[in-house]
């Protein structure tokens, strides 16, 4: 196997966990309040429900109020969007979120938009998506591309400036956000898609390669510049041999760990730090609701 440190996304969460929690007991001793998170959650997908609940126990261990809201795949759109409504009246919610996908008949963008941008822990609210492209300090930044950001400051030691970062994907969820972020820490940045030339060579131009595209074990080794911090996003499931099925991210890990100066496996790289970053963007929403200077975390 190749020497490419290993950055430990589950640590580093639990390291987050840990100043949030921190963050929460101060904001109880001074404010007499917690600050809460809505999670609503339609129809009976199981990784879903699985993702719900362990959003909702990672709440309550963070000393943070947590609210869930279960509705049958029937629901209509106008009785969903009443309840995103109700919660933005709610002074003891600061943030929500509405578990994607949502069933073909709700238009997703018509319950993101319904949010309250300033609780909109999630960040995809357009407003928020906004405040994050012309560099605003109130965007609410969603929490994959901030976990990944949060790593990257911590391998460099905060000095991300004059980098050349590539990122493999566009989403809306990903990729366009952490566009930004990179930017704003003042990387030469390129966002690659499927419609990029020579994917191959522009990927080794990287001293910071994302991977967010969804296509198992797409990006090779020989992709990868020697010494690069490599950022893998993915989480797919791929059959093994034996009949079983194994996750794996966007990143040949064999390969790439041979020439990478820094790697994310999957799973334990970039996973656990989401969460982490949803009870993160509570806190901030929670003391921005209130005036309240924003707590380091």
């Amino acid at each position: 196997m190749g020497n490419a440190a290993i950055i430990d996304g589950k640590a580093f969460a639990a390291g987050l966990r840990g100043r949030v929690k921190s963050a929460v007991e101060t904001l109880v001793e001074t404010t007499g309040a917690a600050p809460g998170l809505a999670v609503v959650l339609v129809g009976d997908d199981p990784a879903s429900q699985v993702y719900v609940r362990n959003k909702g126990t990672q709440t309550l261990e963070a000393g943070m109020k947590s609210f869930e809201f279960k509705h049958p795949a029937t629901i209509s759109q106008d009785a969903l969007l009443d309840q995103v409504r109700a919660l933005n009246a709610d002074p003891a919610v600061n943030g929500i979120l509405v578990q994607l996908p949502l069933p073909d008949h709700i238009d997703d963008q018509a319950v993101i938009g319904a949010i309250d941008p300033d609780k909109d822990v999630d960040g995809f609210h357009v407003v928020n998506v906004g405040r994050l492209a012309v560099g605003s300090d109130q965007a609410l930044i969603p929490c994959t591309p901030l976990g990944c950001l949060l790593m990257l400051r911590d391998r460099f030691g905060g000095e991300l400036a004059g980098k050349s970062a590539v990122i493999v994907g566009r989403s809306n969820i990903v990729g366009k956000p952490m566009f930004h972020l990179l930017l704003q820490e003042n990387c030469t940045v390129t966002v690659a898609h499927s419609k990029t030339a020579d994917l191959p060579e522009l990927c080794r131009s990287a001293d910071i390669l994302v991977a967010a595209v969804g296509r198992p074990e797409m990006v090779q080794g020989d992709w990868i510049k020697p010494g690069a911090t490599v950022i893998d996003v993915g989480i797919n499931r791929i059959a093994r041999p034996d009949g079983g099925t194994r996750l794996t991210g966007d990143v040949h890990f064999p390969s790439a760990q041979e020439v990478a100066g820094a790697i994310t496996p999957v799973p334990g790289g970039v996973g656990p730090m989401t969460i982490a970053c949803l009870l993160r963007n509570t806190v901030t929403a929670f003391c921005r609701q209130r005036g309240l200077a924003e707590l380091a975390m």
